[in-house]
């Protein structure tokens, strides 16, 4: 079906787009949209596959096909569309505005000065925004805390009380006003987190650096970056040194060293000094890009504790009817009865569990944690069992060198380290950079001249040092490969298998001259992390893991676990997650690879591990931006003080309101002075719920090591 193009295209704009779909947000200018006819029309649009519509938050979801069209044409032709799905004649429903703030405030000043036959309709014109806006309120979802606001201010009117009238008018959009900024606030801090992406990036084409169009990145390119520039990738460091500033990204104001093998984020600043970065995320896929999904997300998700309170607010208004009621009933006088109908429950309970929600989510975001909505913070709260993979999360996923075997006395071990290193450090990976790190740490760094080293995918390298052949790579490589003979060492090479070891073999002149173990090994802080969120109110600590069962067994021992199952395969972790929430367990797994994402998926929350996989990031409810494990109990204290602060806001609504009510009730409040205290008690609670403390104020300081007087 085609279509004319036209309307207004200001009215729509695109606030999320990926290849085959597009969100997008559009406005009511001229009215109410009706949602459900632009939802059916724009499932008619040329290319559109599936259209999904949000009327709360005004989001417009397509899926199309990017052959047949695309996201601007989709903008263009929505836009379009508006006009004829606008429901006429009526007002949207929107908080008051900074005009109508004005115009309140006026008509209060002025109306004492003017005639008494203009005072009622001056009062009236003020009031009819507000009875309006309740009408249209009660239409649509029955008696609210509108509806009390506007029968307050009708009974002040019908008895000429134009003074209470006109005070009632303006507190009641001063509130509101202040209301809704405090909201926008918590919106603001989180949008803050958004860092401008860049246009243009510079990238190594060849031996020339070239500018080409970010869209153009692809994994695998080398971006340079300088002195001033936002890094636009996430990736590893090839080359350079540089100072980077990456407050933006993790909250830490220290700018930290950059340096071959560094991670970097997009997003964050080069202060000083230039760099070549190996591209691994690129895109919508970045840290950066990714902040702006979860942002989008946490802007519009709801979670049980705030559909909770918004259905309590909505049971209570009914009970301040009633109580208004019984006032006029026993005292007879409409004034209390328009006091009582001044204060309410709706405003506080509404919108202040939503803004700590957003609050928390902010202040763990400035901490390097990203929480995908409300929901995740609060089950995360609810957590009472923790289940972790060992490789990449409670270790460090990255392998050291633990022996260096030389089976020709003519090399130390320090002399084989450094001969392997020669040939690896042009090779980027992490085998390599174990090695060519065991290298610089050795006493006399040697460095063996070599010619052109050729790499084999997924085997090792080779070169040529004084007219023979060196090779370093897996057993299969050597053994098969090249044809060196291993079996000699197989008793020890057998053995340090048995030890969880992996294993570098080096081959030289068509002999095996020696072997490289390397191990994982555990993060400084794992064990302090354990303990503090055992002091955050969590039960059982359980280890998962494919590793061999005695590695598993001996760690598990170490850091004190309450169990420890080995050498699952991806379903048998998905499976014993089951089991645990069958008996009644609030599961946080915590893992980092792809054979962690079914157990990440069926857990109450799960985290991924910054260098996790991408299915495991996606998959996760929490994704932590810092390789950090102590974030983990950073995102528990965040989220158990947060639910905290919902129930103490809660808890303070119910009470102050109460308070206010009663004294209401009893007529020892004035209209005037129930206004200016209800919106007072909501401003302020608000203001209570955009608290967030610093996350890592209850860190256990760092191990302290030991140096032995020799």
């Amino acid at each position: 079906m085609n279509r004319a193009v036209g309307g207004d295209i200001g009215a729509v704009e695109v606030i999320h787009r990926v290849p085959g779909r597009v969100r997008l947000r559009y406005r009511c200018s001229d009215g109410p949209v009706a949602a459900q006819p632009l939802q059916r029309a724009a499932a008619t649009l040329d290319g559109v596959t599936a259209a999904r519509i949000n009327p709360k938050v005004r989001a417009l979801i397509l899926t199309y096909d990017p052959a047949e069209t695309d996201a601007d044409q989709l903008r263009t032709q929505v836009a379009a569309l508006l006009p004829s799905v606008q429901v006429k004649g009526a007002a949207p429903l929107a908080p008051p505005t900074s005009s109508g703030l004005g115009s309140s405030l006026a008509t209060l000043l002025m109306t004492p000065l003017l005639p008494l036959p203009l005072r009622l309709p001056v009062a009236l014109a003020t009031a009819i925004p507000l009875l309006r806006h309740a009408f249209h309120d009660y239409a649509e979802n029955g008696v609210t805390s509108h509806g009390l606001e506007a029968m307050a201010v009708s009974i002040s009117l019908a008895r000429a009380d134009y003074t209470a009238a006109n005070t009632t008018t303006f507190l009641l959009a001063l509130g509101e006003h202040l209301e809704h900024s405090v909201a926008r606030r918590s919106d603001d801090l989180l949008k803050h987190l958004l860092r401008p992406a860049c246009t243009e990036i510079w990238v190594m084409r060849g031996d020339e650096e070239v500018l080409i169009p970010a869209a153009e990145v692809a994994v695998g390119d080398t971006v340079i970056v300088g002195t001033g520039t936002v890094i636009p990738v996430d990736g590893t460091v090839l080359a350079g040194e540089a100072t980077v500033n990456e407050a933006a990204m993790t909250g830490e104001s220290v700018s930290v060293e950059k340096s071959r093998g560094s991670l970097v984020l997009s997003g964050t600043l080069v202060e000083e000094g230039r760099l070549s970065i190996y591209a691994e995320q690129v895109g919508r896929r970045t840290a950066a890009a990714r902040i702006a999904d979860y942002v989008e997300q946490s802007l519009v998700a709801k979670s049980e504790a705030q559909l909770e309170a918004s259905r309590l607010a909505d049971r209570l208004v009914p009970l301040v009817l009633k109580l208004a009621g019984g006032a006029f009933a026993v005292s007879g006088d409409w004034r209390r009865a328009a006091a009582v109908l001044q204060a309410d429950y709706s405003c506080a309970l509404k919108l202040a569990t939503p803004v700590a929600f957003k609050s928390a989510m902010y202040g763990a975001a400035r901490a390097g944690i990203l929480v995908k909505g409300a929901t995740a913070l609060e089950r995360l709260a609810q957590a009472d069992t923790f289940v972790f993979d060992k490789t990449g999360t409670l270790t460090t996923g990255l392998l050291q060198v633990t022996d260096a075997i030389a089976f020709d006395p003519t090399f130390t071990p320090d002399d084989l380290i450094c001969l392997a290193a020669s040939v690896e450090e042009h090779y980027f990976h992490p085998l390599a950079m174990a090695v060519v790190t065991a290298a610089r740490a050795t006493g006399h760094h040697r460095h063996f001249d070599h010619q052109e080293v050729q790499f084999i995918v997924a085997h090792g390298v080779a070169s040529v040092i004084d007219g023979q052949r060196i090779v370093v790579g897996s057993r299969h490589f050597v053994q098969e490969d090249e044809g060196i003979d291993i079996a000699p060492q197989a008793e020890l090479i057998d053995r340090l298998y048995r030890e969880g070891k992996t294993l570098l073999f080096i081959g030289f002149g068509g002999r095996l001259l020696g072997v490289i173990a390397l191990k994982d090994s555990l993060r400084p802080t794992t064990a302090a992390t354990l303990r503090r969120l055992r002091d955050l109110g969590v039960r059982r600590i359980l280890l998962l893991t494919g590793d061999h069962r005695d590695r598993a067994a001996e760690l598990a021992e170490e850091l004190g676990l309450d169990e420890c199952h080995a050498e699952l395969m991806p379903e048998d972790k998905a499976s014993i997650i089951e089991t645990l929430s069958a008996q009644g367990a609030r599961i946080a797994f915590v893992g980092d690879g792809i054979n962690d994402a079914p157990a990440l998926a069926g857990a109450h929350v799960g985290i991924a591990m910054m260098k996790g996989a991408d299915i495991a990031r996606l998959t996760a409810d929490v994704a932590l931006l810092e390789d950090d494990i102590e974030c983990v109990a950073d995102a528990k204290a965040a989220a158990n003080a947060a639910m905290d602060l919902i129930a103490t806001n809660y808890r303070l609504t119910v009470g102050l309101n109460t308070g206010i009510l009663s004294a209401a009730a009893l007529g020892m409040l004035s209209p005037v002075s129930t206004a200016i205290l209800h919106n007072g008690t909501t401003l302020g609670i608000l203001l209570n719920a955009l608290r967030t403390r610093p996350l890592r104020q209850d860190r256990h300081p760092p191990p302290q090591k030991t140096i032995m007087a020799g």
